[in-house]
Protein backbone atom coordinates (compact mmCIF):
# COMPACT_ATOMS: atom_id res chain seq x y z
CA UNK A 1 0.00 0.00 0.00
CA UNK A 2 2.84 2.00 0.65
CA UNK A 3 5.26 1.81 -2.01
CA UNK A 4 2.31 1.67 -4.26
CA UNK A 5 1.08 5.49 -3.20
CA UNK A 6 4.60 6.99 -3.19
CA UNK A 7 5.05 5.64 -6.73
CA UNK A 8 1.46 7.92 -7.68
CA UNK A 9 2.51 10.61 -5.68
CA UNK A 10 6.34 10.77 -7.57
CA UNK A 11 4.52 9.77 -10.95
CA UNK A 12 1.86 12.99 -10.34
CA UNK A 13 5.66 15.00 -9.05
CA UNK A 14 3.71 15.67 -5.65
CA UNK A 15 7.37 14.31 -3.78
CA UNK A 16 10.99 15.66 -4.27
CA UNK A 17 12.28 13.59 -6.95
CA UNK A 18 16.16 13.72 -5.34
CA UNK A 19 15.34 11.91 -2.44
CA UNK A 20 15.33 8.31 -1.80
CA UNK A 21 11.92 6.47 -0.40
CA UNK A 22 12.43 3.42 1.43
CA UNK A 23 9.60 1.27 2.89
CA UNK A 24 10.16 -1.39 5.29
CA UNK A 25 7.67 -3.57 7.53
CA UNK A 26 8.55 -5.42 10.45
CA UNK A 27 9.58 -8.96 10.31
CA UNK A 28 7.17 -11.58 10.76
CA UNK A 29 6.17 -12.94 13.99
CA UNK A 30 5.69 -10.54 17.24
CA UNK A 31 5.17 -7.48 17.19
CA UNK A 32 8.12 -5.59 17.97
CA UNK A 33 7.25 -2.19 19.02
CA UNK A 34 8.17 1.13 17.22
CA UNK A 35 11.65 0.81 19.07
CA UNK A 36 12.30 -2.53 17.24
CA UNK A 37 11.08 -0.93 13.82
CA UNK A 38 13.77 1.10 14.39
CA UNK A 39 16.27 -1.35 14.63
CA UNK A 40 14.92 -3.16 11.76
CA UNK A 41 14.70 -0.16 9.98
CA UNK A 42 18.64 0.72 10.47
CA UNK A 43 19.41 -2.94 9.16
CA UNK A 44 17.02 -2.40 5.91
CA UNK A 45 19.36 0.47 4.95
CA UNK A 46 22.27 -1.35 5.69
CA UNK A 47 20.86 -4.04 3.36
CA UNK A 48 20.16 -1.89 0.61
CA UNK A 49 22.96 0.62 0.91
CA UNK A 50 25.54 -1.06 2.61
CA UNK A 51 28.00 1.19 3.97
CA UNK A 52 26.93 3.99 2.00
CA UNK A 53 24.52 4.63 4.74
CA UNK A 54 26.52 5.93 7.18
CA UNK A 55 26.69 9.03 5.23
CA UNK A 56 23.02 9.73 5.12
CA UNK A 57 20.97 11.94 6.73
CA UNK A 58 17.52 9.84 7.37
CA UNK A 59 14.11 10.89 7.95
CA UNK A 60 12.44 7.93 9.82
CA UNK A 61 8.46 7.81 10.15
CA UNK A 62 7.09 5.40 12.01
CA UNK A 63 3.32 4.77 10.72
CA UNK A 64 2.69 1.28 11.79
CA UNK A 65 -0.30 0.40 14.11
CA UNK A 66 -3.48 -0.49 13.59
CA UNK A 67 -4.90 3.05 14.23
CA UNK A 68 -7.59 1.75 16.20
CA UNK A 69 -8.29 5.19 17.41
CA UNK A 70 -8.44 6.72 13.85
CA UNK A 71 -9.82 3.56 12.05
CA UNK A 72 -9.89 5.74 8.58
CA UNK A 73 -6.28 5.29 8.26
CA UNK A 74 -6.24 1.98 9.36
CA UNK A 75 -6.68 0.40 5.75
CA UNK A 76 -4.11 2.66 3.82
CA UNK A 77 -1.24 4.25 6.90
CA UNK A 78 -1.24 7.13 8.97
CA UNK A 79 1.11 8.95 7.05
CA UNK A 80 -1.53 8.85 3.99
CA UNK A 81 -3.85 11.01 6.40
CA UNK A 82 -5.35 13.51 4.15
CA UNK A 83 -5.38 16.94 5.40
CA UNK A 84 -8.02 19.65 4.31
CA UNK A 85 -5.33 21.87 2.36
CA UNK A 86 -3.76 22.76 -1.12
CA UNK A 87 -4.91 21.56 -4.52
CA UNK A 88 -4.31 18.73 -5.11
CA UNK A 89 -4.61 17.99 -1.17
CA UNK A 90 -1.52 17.19 1.23
CA UNK A 91 -1.04 14.33 3.09
CA UNK A 92 0.73 14.09 6.44
CA UNK A 93 3.64 12.98 4.44
CA UNK A 94 3.78 16.13 2.53
CA UNK A 95 3.81 18.17 5.54
CA UNK A 96 5.96 16.58 7.66
CA UNK A 97 8.33 16.98 4.51
CA UNK A 98 7.67 20.59 4.44
CA UNK A 99 7.90 21.21 8.68
CA UNK A 100 11.42 19.51 8.27
CA UNK A 101 12.90 21.13 5.23
CA UNK A 102 15.43 22.94 6.98
CA UNK A 103 16.81 20.02 8.80
CA UNK A 104 19.30 18.06 6.49
CA UNK A 105 21.20 21.23 5.61
CA UNK A 106 22.17 21.24 9.48
CA UNK A 107 22.59 17.65 9.83
CA UNK A 108 25.35 15.58 9.89
CA UNK A 109 24.58 11.74 9.10
CA UNK A 110 22.15 9.99 11.05
CA UNK A 111 18.75 9.47 12.03
CA UNK A 112 15.75 11.80 12.68
CA UNK A 113 13.19 9.75 13.73
CA UNK A 114 9.52 11.05 14.38
CA UNK A 115 5.87 9.46 13.99
CA UNK A 116 2.96 9.60 11.70
CA UNK A 117 0.52 11.40 13.46
CA UNK A 118 1.84 14.78 14.58
CA UNK A 119 2.66 17.64 13.93
CA UNK A 120 5.10 20.28 15.20
CA UNK A 121 4.77 24.42 14.23
CA UNK A 122 7.82 26.39 15.39
CA UNK A 123 9.25 29.86 15.04
CA UNK A 124 12.65 30.84 15.21
CA UNK A 125 14.08 34.03 15.10
CA UNK A 126 15.48 35.27 12.09
CA UNK A 127 19.01 34.05 12.57
CA UNK A 128 18.34 31.12 14.89
CA UNK A 129 18.82 27.39 12.91
CA UNK A 130 17.76 24.27 14.42
CA UNK A 131 21.08 22.09 14.05
CA UNK A 132 21.62 18.37 14.38
CA UNK A 133 25.15 17.88 14.54
CA UNK A 134 26.54 16.80 17.98
CA UNK A 135 27.42 13.18 18.64
CA UNK A 136 24.58 11.02 20.66
CA UNK A 137 20.84 11.93 20.51
CA UNK A 138 19.37 15.40 20.09
CA UNK A 139 15.71 15.70 20.94
CA UNK A 140 13.54 18.76 20.39
CA UNK A 141 11.50 19.92 23.61
CA UNK A 142 8.16 22.01 23.63
CA UNK A 143 6.78 23.65 26.59
CA UNK A 144 3.54 22.30 27.54
CA UNK A 145 1.44 22.07 30.56
CA UNK A 146 2.04 20.04 33.26
CA UNK A 147 -0.65 17.78 32.40
CA UNK A 148 0.16 17.20 29.26
CA UNK A 149 3.54 15.46 30.47
CA UNK A 150 2.06 12.35 31.84
CA UNK A 151 0.80 11.09 28.31
CA UNK A 152 4.50 12.26 26.80
CA UNK A 153 7.86 11.86 27.04
CA UNK A 154 9.49 14.75 29.62
CA UNK A 155 12.97 16.05 29.91
CA UNK A 156 14.70 17.14 33.26
CA UNK A 157 16.57 19.87 31.58
CA UNK A 158 19.84 21.07 33.32
CA UNK A 159 19.47 24.27 34.79
CA UNK A 160 23.40 25.05 34.26
CA UNK A 161 22.35 25.37 30.51
CA UNK A 162 19.48 27.03 29.90
CA UNK A 163 18.22 30.46 30.62
CA UNK A 164 14.74 29.90 29.62
CA UNK A 165 14.92 33.03 27.19
CA UNK A 166 14.61 33.45 23.64
CA UNK A 167 13.18 31.43 21.14
CA UNK A 168 15.72 28.90 20.63
CA UNK A 169 18.20 27.06 23.53
CA UNK A 170 20.51 24.37 22.83
CA UNK A 171 21.03 22.40 26.48
CA UNK A 172 21.90 19.13 28.09
CA UNK A 173 19.02 17.05 29.73
CA UNK A 174 19.81 15.57 32.86
CA UNK A 175 16.84 12.74 32.96
CA UNK A 176 14.09 12.13 30.74
CA UNK A 177 10.87 10.50 32.32
CA UNK A 178 8.56 8.51 30.16
CA UNK A 179 4.63 9.24 30.54
CA UNK A 180 5.42 10.80 34.17
CA UNK A 181 2.42 11.32 36.94
CA UNK A 182 2.62 15.04 38.29
CA UNK A 183 4.29 14.56 41.55
CA UNK A 184 7.34 12.27 39.80
CA UNK A 185 8.09 15.70 37.82
CA UNK A 186 7.82 17.98 40.54
CA UNK A 187 9.91 15.91 42.55
CA UNK A 188 12.58 15.51 39.80
CA UNK A 189 12.56 18.60 38.59
CA UNK A 190 11.19 18.72 35.64
CA UNK A 191 8.13 21.74 36.20
CA UNK A 192 9.33 24.94 35.29
CA UNK A 193 8.19 28.60 35.63
CA UNK A 194 7.08 29.39 31.51
CA UNK A 195 10.07 32.17 30.90
CA UNK A 196 11.95 31.58 33.59
CA UNK A 197 15.15 29.14 33.85
CA UNK A 198 14.76 26.23 35.22
CA UNK A 199 15.40 25.04 38.81
CA UNK A 200 16.41 21.59 40.27
CA UNK A 201 13.96 22.34 43.13
CA UNK A 202 14.17 20.10 46.54
CA UNK A 203 11.24 17.36 46.08
CA UNK A 204 7.87 18.72 47.02
CA UNK A 205 8.65 22.25 47.00
CA UNK A 206 6.36 23.23 44.37
CA UNK A 207 3.35 22.40 46.91
CA UNK A 208 0.21 21.31 45.18
CA UNK A 209 -1.40 24.37 43.45
CA UNK A 210 -0.18 24.32 40.06
CA UNK A 211 -0.44 27.46 38.59
CA UNK A 212 -1.02 28.35 34.77
CA UNK A 213 2.40 30.02 34.50
CA UNK A 214 3.96 26.22 35.33
CA UNK A 215 4.98 23.59 32.42
CA UNK A 216 7.29 21.12 31.29
CA UNK A 217 9.12 20.49 28.25
CA UNK A 218 7.65 17.21 26.50
CA UNK A 219 9.06 15.24 23.76
CA UNK A 220 8.15 14.78 19.89
CA UNK A 221 11.27 14.60 17.38
CA UNK A 222 14.63 13.30 18.24
CA UNK A 223 18.12 12.53 16.23
CA UNK A 224 20.54 9.43 16.43
CA UNK A 225 23.81 10.21 14.83
CA UNK A 226 25.42 8.09 12.97
CA UNK A 227 27.81 6.24 15.22
CA UNK A 228 25.33 5.63 17.76
CA UNK A 229 22.68 4.55 15.01
CA UNK A 230 25.28 1.65 14.24
CA UNK A 231 26.07 0.84 17.49
CA UNK A 232 22.10 0.44 17.94
CA UNK A 233 22.55 -1.48 14.55
CA UNK A 234 24.82 -3.95 16.02
CA UNK A 235 23.43 -4.65 19.12
CA UNK A 236 20.14 -5.65 17.31
CA UNK A 237 22.33 -7.94 15.08
CA UNK A 238 24.03 -9.61 17.45
CA UNK A 239 20.62 -10.17 19.62
CA UNK A 240 19.29 -12.32 16.66
CA UNK A 241 15.28 -12.41 16.83
CA UNK A 242 13.39 -9.85 18.75
CA UNK A 243 10.72 -11.39 20.92
CA UNK A 244 8.98 -8.45 22.34
CA UNK A 245 8.05 -4.88 21.99
CA UNK A 246 10.59 -2.05 22.56
CA UNK A 247 9.51 1.79 22.89
CA UNK A 248 11.86 4.15 20.83
CA UNK A 249 10.93 6.75 23.39
CA UNK A 250 10.27 4.77 26.91
CA UNK A 251 13.22 2.35 26.04
CA UNK A 252 15.91 4.62 24.11
CA UNK A 253 15.90 7.99 25.71
CA UNK A 254 14.83 6.97 29.36
CA UNK A 255 18.52 5.44 29.29
CA UNK A 256 20.22 8.94 28.70
CA UNK A 257 21.57 11.70 30.47
CA UNK A 258 23.59 11.41 33.84
CA UNK A 259 20.70 11.20 35.98
CA UNK A 260 19.16 8.25 34.44
CA UNK A 261 18.67 4.70 36.60
CA UNK A 262 17.62 1.42 34.99
CA UNK A 263 15.01 0.96 37.74
CA UNK A 264 12.45 1.97 34.20
CA UNK A 265 13.38 -1.38 32.82
CA UNK A 266 11.42 -3.06 35.69
CA UNK A 267 8.25 -1.15 34.87
CA UNK A 268 6.04 -3.10 32.31
CA UNK A 269 2.39 -2.03 33.86
CA UNK A 270 1.65 0.50 30.08
CA UNK A 271 2.78 -2.44 28.18
CA UNK A 272 0.46 -4.14 26.64
CA UNK A 273 1.71 -7.69 26.22
CA UNK A 274 4.35 -8.82 29.31
CA UNK A 275 6.59 -10.10 26.89
CA UNK A 276 9.14 -12.67 26.83
CA UNK A 277 12.51 -11.01 27.69
CA UNK A 278 11.28 -7.54 27.59
CA UNK A 279 12.75 -6.53 30.91
CA UNK A 280 16.07 -8.46 29.66
CA UNK A 281 16.37 -6.50 26.45
CA UNK A 282 15.18 -2.96 28.18
CA UNK A 283 18.77 -4.04 30.54
CA UNK A 284 20.95 -4.74 27.49
CA UNK A 285 19.52 -1.57 26.11
CA UNK A 286 20.63 0.68 29.22
CA UNK A 287 24.18 -0.49 29.33
CA UNK A 288 24.89 0.28 25.78
CA UNK A 289 23.22 3.56 25.94
CA UNK A 290 24.06 4.66 29.60
CA UNK A 291 26.28 7.70 29.69
CA UNK A 292 25.30 8.75 25.92
CA UNK A 293 24.65 12.86 25.68
CA UNK A 294 20.87 13.58 25.41
CA UNK A 295 21.23 16.82 24.05
CA UNK A 296 17.76 18.73 23.68
CA UNK A 297 16.80 22.22 21.41
CA UNK A 298 14.13 23.92 23.38
CA UNK A 299 11.89 25.80 21.02
CA UNK A 300 10.10 28.02 23.57
CA UNK A 301 7.63 29.40 20.25
CA UNK A 302 6.46 25.99 19.75
CA UNK A 303 2.94 24.22 19.55
CA UNK A 304 2.77 20.17 19.31
CA UNK A 305 -0.28 18.76 18.31
CA UNK A 306 -1.80 15.30 17.72
CA UNK A 307 -4.20 13.72 15.13
CA UNK A 308 -4.47 10.37 16.37
CA UNK A 309 -8.17 9.79 17.36
CA UNK A 310 -11.32 10.18 15.78
CA UNK A 311 -12.08 13.10 18.49
CA UNK A 312 -8.33 15.20 17.80
CA UNK A 313 -9.13 14.99 13.77
CA UNK A 314 -12.84 16.34 14.18
CA UNK A 315 -11.79 19.21 16.59
CA UNK A 316 -8.21 20.27 15.16
CA UNK A 317 -10.20 19.93 11.20
CA UNK A 318 -13.67 21.18 11.70
CA UNK A 319 -13.51 23.36 15.19
CA UNK A 320 -11.80 27.14 15.70
CA UNK A 321 -8.53 25.35 16.27
CA UNK A 322 -5.18 26.80 16.42
CA UNK A 323 -3.94 24.12 14.43
CA UNK A 324 -6.85 25.16 11.84
CA UNK A 325 -5.44 28.78 11.71
CA UNK A 326 -1.97 28.27 11.76
CA UNK A 327 -2.05 25.86 9.07
CA UNK A 328 -4.86 27.60 7.08
CA UNK A 329 -7.37 24.64 6.81
CA UNK A 330 -9.68 24.84 4.62
CA UNK A 331 -13.02 24.37 4.89
CA UNK A 332 -13.36 22.40 1.56
CA UNK A 333 -10.06 21.45 -0.43
CA UNK A 334 -10.07 19.94 -4.12
CA UNK A 335 -13.74 19.09 -3.96
CA UNK A 336 -16.48 19.33 -5.94
CA UNK A 337 -18.65 21.48 -3.48
CA UNK A 338 -21.66 22.55 -5.22
CA UNK A 339 -23.39 26.27 -3.71
CA UNK A 340 -26.36 24.30 -2.99
CA UNK A 341 -24.85 21.61 -0.86
CA UNK A 342 -26.63 22.84 2.30
CA UNK A 343 -23.79 23.46 4.97
CA UNK A 344 -21.81 26.16 7.26
CA UNK A 345 -18.08 26.63 7.76
CA UNK A 346 -17.10 24.39 10.58
CA UNK A 347 -16.79 21.41 7.91
CA UNK A 348 -14.18 19.51 6.33
CA UNK A 349 -14.71 18.42 3.09
CA UNK A 350 -11.52 16.67 1.35
CA UNK A 351 -10.87 15.31 -2.22
CA UNK A 352 -14.94 14.37 -2.60
CA UNK A 353 -17.47 14.97 -5.01
CA UNK A 354 -20.79 16.40 -2.72
CA UNK A 355 -23.78 16.80 -5.37
CA UNK A 356 -26.55 19.50 -5.41
CA UNK A 357 -28.73 18.68 -2.48
CA UNK A 358 -26.63 16.86 0.13
CA UNK A 359 -26.65 18.52 3.59
CA UNK A 360 -23.05 18.28 5.49
CA UNK A 361 -23.72 18.71 9.16
CA UNK A 362 -21.57 21.24 11.19
CA UNK A 363 -18.50 19.55 12.76
CA UNK A 364 -18.06 16.76 9.90
CA UNK A 365 -15.43 15.52 7.75
CA UNK A 366 -16.03 13.74 4.52
CA UNK A 367 -12.82 12.32 2.97
CA UNK A 368 -12.58 10.22 -0.99
CA UNK A 369 -16.19 9.97 -0.58
CA UNK A 370 -18.87 10.86 -3.38
CA UNK A 371 -22.01 12.07 -2.01
CA UNK A 372 -25.23 11.92 -3.33
CA UNK A 373 -28.26 14.81 -3.80
CA UNK A 374 -30.50 13.35 -1.33
CA UNK A 375 -27.83 12.55 1.82
CA UNK A 376 -27.98 14.74 4.89
CA UNK A 377 -25.01 13.96 7.16
CA UNK A 378 -25.45 14.92 10.91
CA UNK A 379 -23.22 17.09 13.34
CA UNK A 380 -19.50 15.80 14.01
CA UNK A 381 -19.84 13.01 11.66
CA UNK A 382 -16.69 11.76 9.32
CA UNK A 383 -17.51 9.73 6.10
CA UNK A 384 -14.29 7.84 4.36
CA UNK A 385 -14.02 6.42 1.40
CA UNK A 386 -17.52 5.49 0.87
CA UNK A 387 -20.31 6.02 -2.49
CA UNK A 388 -23.90 7.10 -0.82
CA UNK A 389 -25.92 7.61 -4.01
CA UNK A 390 -29.31 7.04 -2.18
CA UNK A 391 -31.92 8.58 0.21
CA UNK A 392 -30.34 8.29 3.57
CA UNK A 393 -29.87 10.63 7.26
CA UNK A 394 -26.48 9.86 8.62
CA UNK A 395 -26.93 10.35 12.17
CA UNK A 396 -24.55 13.15 14.02
CA UNK A 397 -21.48 11.58 15.70
CA UNK A 398 -21.11 8.79 13.59
CA UNK A 399 -18.11 6.89 11.88
CA UNK A 400 -18.68 5.62 8.71
CA UNK A 401 -15.42 3.90 6.50
CA UNK A 402 -15.73 1.85 3.66
CA UNK A 403 -13.03 -0.64 2.43
CA UNK A 404 -12.62 -2.64 -0.76
CA UNK A 405 -11.64 -6.57 0.28
CA UNK A 406 -10.45 -9.46 -1.71
CA UNK A 407 -11.55 -12.88 0.31
CA UNK A 408 -11.88 -15.24 -3.63
CA UNK A 409 -10.46 -13.33 -6.01
CA UNK A 410 -13.02 -10.83 -6.50
CA UNK A 411 -13.77 -7.62 -5.23
CA UNK A 412 -16.07 -6.65 -2.62
CA UNK A 413 -17.26 -4.18 -0.24
CA UNK A 414 -17.48 -3.59 3.45
CA UNK A 415 -18.40 -0.53 5.54
CA UNK A 416 -17.25 -0.20 9.11
CA UNK A 417 -19.75 1.92 11.32
CA UNK A 418 -19.69 3.14 14.71
CA UNK A 419 -19.63 5.96 17.00
CA UNK A 420 -17.34 8.59 16.84
CA UNK A 421 -16.40 7.55 20.69
CA UNK A 422 -16.54 4.08 20.51
CA UNK A 423 -13.67 2.36 22.14
CA UNK A 424 -12.04 0.46 19.57
CA UNK A 425 -9.15 -0.76 21.57
CA UNK A 426 -11.50 -2.24 24.50
CA UNK A 427 -11.68 -5.76 24.79
CA UNK A 428 -12.75 -8.37 27.28
CA UNK A 429 -11.62 -12.13 27.74
CA UNK A 430 -14.80 -13.43 28.42
CA UNK A 431 -18.17 -13.69 26.26
CA UNK A 432 -19.89 -12.97 29.89
CA UNK A 433 -18.71 -9.51 29.83
CA UNK A 434 -19.24 -8.39 26.14
CA UNK A 435 -22.40 -6.60 27.63
CA UNK A 436 -19.63 -3.60 28.88
CA UNK A 437 -18.83 -3.28 24.90
CA UNK A 438 -20.54 -0.24 23.54
CA UNK A 439 -21.89 0.05 20.14
CA UNK A 440 -22.98 3.71 19.19
CA UNK A 441 -24.41 4.07 22.65
CA UNK A 442 -25.50 0.74 23.13
CA UNK A 443 -24.49 -2.41 24.84
CA UNK A 444 -23.07 -4.95 22.06
CA UNK A 445 -25.21 -7.75 23.81
CA UNK A 446 -28.09 -5.74 22.81
CA UNK A 447 -27.08 -4.77 19.49
CA UNK A 448 -26.36 -8.55 18.62
CA UNK A 449 -29.99 -9.27 19.65
CA UNK A 450 -31.44 -7.00 17.20
CA UNK A 451 -29.23 -7.89 14.37
CA UNK A 452 -30.13 -11.96 14.95
CA UNK A 453 -27.01 -12.55 16.22
CA UNK A 454 -25.47 -15.16 18.90
CA UNK A 455 -22.93 -14.07 21.59
CA UNK A 456 -20.46 -16.69 20.99
CA UNK A 457 -16.38 -17.24 20.43
CA UNK A 458 -17.11 -17.60 16.42
CA UNK A 459 -18.66 -14.43 16.31
CA UNK A 460 -15.30 -12.82 17.18
CA UNK A 461 -11.95 -12.99 14.66
CA UNK A 462 -9.59 -13.17 17.98
CA UNK A 463 -9.08 -17.20 18.70
CA UNK A 464 -11.62 -16.15 22.03
CA UNK A 465 -8.94 -13.88 23.59
CA UNK A 466 -9.78 -10.62 22.76
CA UNK A 467 -13.32 -10.23 22.38
CA UNK A 468 -14.13 -6.49 21.38
CA UNK A 469 -14.88 -4.33 18.90
CA UNK A 470 -12.25 -4.68 16.87
CA UNK A 471 -12.65 -8.22 16.41
CA UNK A 472 -16.55 -8.69 16.38
CA UNK A 473 -17.93 -10.07 12.96
CA UNK A 474 -20.18 -7.53 12.83
CA UNK A 475 -20.31 -6.14 9.24
CA UNK A 476 -21.96 -7.51 6.00
CA UNK A 477 -19.64 -8.37 2.84
CA UNK A 478 -21.40 -6.73 -0.11
CA UNK A 479 -20.76 -6.80 -4.25
CA UNK A 480 -21.12 -3.02 -4.13
CA UNK A 481 -19.84 -0.21 -2.65
CA UNK A 482 -23.38 2.02 -2.12
CA UNK A 483 -24.72 -1.51 -0.98
CA UNK A 484 -22.40 -1.99 1.72
CA UNK A 485 -22.80 1.16 2.63
CA UNK A 486 -26.41 1.00 2.68
CA UNK A 487 -26.02 -2.24 4.84
CA UNK A 488 -23.95 -1.04 7.72
CA UNK A 489 -26.24 1.71 7.90
CA UNK A 490 -29.31 -0.03 8.45
CA UNK A 491 -27.42 -1.93 11.55
CA UNK A 492 -26.80 1.53 13.15
CA UNK A 493 -30.35 2.46 12.17
CA UNK A 494 -31.44 -0.38 14.30
CA UNK A 495 -29.24 0.62 17.02
CA UNK A 496 -30.86 3.94 17.11
CA UNK A 497 -34.31 2.94 17.02
CA UNK A 498 -34.29 -0.46 18.50
CA UNK A 499 -35.98 -2.20 15.45
CA UNK A 500 -34.52 -5.54 14.59
CA UNK A 501 -32.00 -5.62 11.01
CA UNK A 502 -31.57 -9.32 10.54
CA UNK A 503 -27.43 -10.08 9.91
CA UNK A 504 -27.64 -13.61 9.92
CA UNK A 505 -28.18 -14.49 6.41
CA UNK A 506 -24.95 -12.45 5.66
CA UNK A 507 -20.99 -13.30 5.35
CA UNK A 508 -19.59 -10.74 8.22
CA UNK A 509 -15.95 -9.58 9.12
CA UNK A 510 -14.96 -7.85 11.22
CA UNK A 511 -12.59 -4.47 11.28
CA UNK A 512 -9.75 -6.56 11.95
CA UNK A 513 -10.27 -9.21 9.15
CA UNK A 514 -11.23 -6.06 6.70
CA UNK A 515 -7.76 -5.27 7.31
CA UNK A 516 -6.34 -8.95 6.41
CA UNK A 517 -8.40 -9.11 3.23
CA UNK A 518 -8.38 -5.53 2.09
CA UNK A 519 -7.77 -4.64 -1.71
CA UNK A 520 -5.58 -1.53 -1.89
CA UNK A 521 -5.82 -1.42 -5.56
CA UNK A 522 -9.24 -1.15 -5.64
CA UNK A 523 -9.30 1.65 -2.95
CA UNK A 524 -6.56 3.78 -4.60
CA UNK A 525 -8.57 3.18 -7.76
CA UNK A 526 -11.96 4.24 -6.28
CA UNK A 527 -9.47 7.52 -5.13
CA UNK A 528 -7.96 8.18 -8.42
CA UNK A 529 -11.43 8.05 -10.00
CA UNK A 530 -12.31 11.03 -7.53
CA UNK A 531 -9.21 12.67 -8.14
CA UNK A 532 -9.36 12.33 -11.79
CA UNK A 533 -12.82 13.51 -12.31
CA UNK A 534 -12.03 16.94 -9.96
CA UNK A 535 -8.83 18.05 -12.14
CA UNK A 536 -11.40 17.51 -15.27
CA UNK A 537 -14.06 19.70 -13.46
CA UNK A 538 -11.31 22.17 -12.70
CA UNK A 539 -9.56 22.55 -16.28
CA UNK A 540 -13.61 22.51 -17.33
CA UNK A 541 -14.47 25.53 -15.29
CA UNK A 542 -10.97 27.46 -16.35
CA UNK A 543 -11.50 27.13 -19.81
CA UNK A 544 -15.44 28.58 -19.64
CA UNK A 545 -14.18 31.38 -17.17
Amino acid sequence: AFREQLAEKLRREQLPRAVRYLVCADPPGPRIGNGGSTLHALRCLEEQYGDQWTSFTVLLIHSGGYSQRLPNASALGKIFTALPLGDPVFQMLELKLAMYIDFPRHMKPGVLITCSDDIELYSTGVTETITFDKPGFTALAHPSDVAVGTTHGVFVLDPSSFSGKGGLEYGSCYRFLHKPDVETMQQSGAVCVRGARPQLSSPGSHGDSATASECVYTDSVFYIDYSTAQQLLDFYKQMGTLRCEIDAYGDFLQALGPGATPDYTKNTSNVSKEDSGLVAVRQQLYSLLQGTALNVIVLNNSQFYHIGTTQEYLFHFTAESKLRFELDLQPVAFSIFPDTAKTLDQLSIIQSILEPGCVIGPGSVIEYSRIGPEVSVGKGSIVSGSYINFNVDIPSNCFLSSVSVKITDRVEYVTMVFGVGDDLKKSVKLLSDIHSLQFFGASLLECLDLWSLEASDQLFSSEGTRLGLWTARIFPVCSTLSESVSMSLNMLNSVQHKSPFKLSGFQLLSVQEMLTYKDVEDMLKFRKQIYDEICLQRQKDKSDY
